[in-house]
């Protein structure tokens, strides 16, 4: 065989192989596709969008005002001294509790208790010497300006010594009321004034409340009415009884001054602290009432999304009393209705819903 047909052959030979090799990839790549299980192509069925409901029912609706107040002693007083003198017995602990004309403080009354004795020797003289002037003119004896005398220096005596009584009483200092001692600011030995604070007193057997209501309120808080607060100390709710308002409203801020009193048994609430007081303005006992989640502000006033047919609606509504949480409807909506309290946002006019919780 020549060259020319040995080098054909050879060609010849390279494309039967490389046809081979094609033929074999091909084969493979089809069983593979056949061996790999089919993929799902179908998309699930739309149920709507999740919200959650409530179902408007008649209740209680109370409309409710939130102010910031002080907590203030029933009584109060500084414990000071109308003499200057010195301080001879403490008999009071600091913090005690003490009862109306329970000895505080004693002062220094030595020279005046000797004062005292001279003064009453003096009337027992004088006593005897208008009583024997009085014998005598009952008989014409002496004139009566003799017994004028005497009788006006005996009344003079008297009063002298009624006076010393009272400033001998001024050094013996005593609780003006039931209460509570607070810090004691003298000791035994020191010379107090008419400006020295000895101790202050408060009784806190009740507390008074006071806060300020806006001009719009004023004649809605009523005198006699019971009104709720706490304090930051403790999560416990108290209750006060409003006493009194003031005559004016403050020309500065258009508020109204009103106090109430509350009972302190157990001495929890202090004079000083700050109170939140929860004011019941208006209640109504059979009202409609959704929760406040479920309003929506429009250019007409407020809408909610009632769900009809699992389809969401908006309903125009008019709302009456705010308390916590909830809104009174006055208008729009009845007992029954379903009312859509979340995912808003995703709402419009016939959007599909998926009721997922209904209170």
């Amino acid at each position: 065989m020549n060259s020319f047909f040995r080098h054909r052959l050879f060609i010849d030979l390279q494309i039967l192989a490389g046809y081979a090799l094609l033929v074999a990839g091909v084969a493979a790549c089809t069983i593979k596709a056949e061996e790999m299980p089919a993929t799902e192509t179908s998309a699930p069925a739309f149920t709507g969008i999740p919200v959650d409901a409530m179902v408007v029912k008649p209740g209680v609706v109370s409309d409710e005002l939130v102010v910031t107040g002080s907590i203030l002693a029933n009584q109060q007083v500084s414990i000071v001294s109308e003499l200057t003198r010195k301080v001879t017995k403490v008999n009071v602990k600091e913090g005690s509790k003490v009862r109306k004309g329970t000895l505080l403080f004693q002062l220094d009354n030595s020279d005046l208790l000797a004062q005292l004795e001279k003064l009453r020797q003096q009337e027992k003289l004088a006593l005897l010497n208008e009583g024997r002037l009085k014998d005598l003119l009952e008989k014409e004896a002496i004139a009566q300006q003799d017994y004028d005398e005497a009788s006006t220096n005996l009344k003079v005596l008297q009063a002298q010594i009624q006076e010393l009584l009272t400033i001998i009483d001024k050094t013996r200092i005593v609780a003006p009321f039931d209460g509570q001692v607070g810090i004691i600011n003298t000791y035994p030995g020191a010379v107090v004034s008419t400006n020295t604070v000895l101790a202050n007193i408060e009784d806190n057997s009740v507390v008074k409340v006071d806060f300020s209501i806006p001009e719009k309120y004023s004649n809605t808080v009523s005198v006699g009415s019971e009104q709720s607060f706490t304090t930051p100390s403790d999560e416990k709710v108290y209750k006060a009884r409003i006493t009194a308002k003031a005559a004016s409203l403050d020309t500065d801020t258009r508020s109204l001054l009103v106090r109430g009193v509350s009972p302190n048994p157990e001495g929890k609430l202090l004079p000083g602290q700050s109170a939140r007081i929860t004011l019941s303005l208006k209640t109504s006992p059979n009202a409609l009432a959704i929760s406040s989640h479920a309003l929506i502000p429009s250019p007409g006033g407020y809408v909610v999304f009632v769900s009809k047919n699992k389809k969401a609606q908006l309903q125009p509504i008019e709302i009456g009393q705010r308390s916590t949480g909830s809104i009174e409807i006055v208008k729009g909506l009845t007992a029954g209705d379903t009312v859509i309290t979340s995912n808003l946002l995703r709402l419009a006019p016939g959007t599909q819903v998926n009721l997922l919780a209904i209170k």
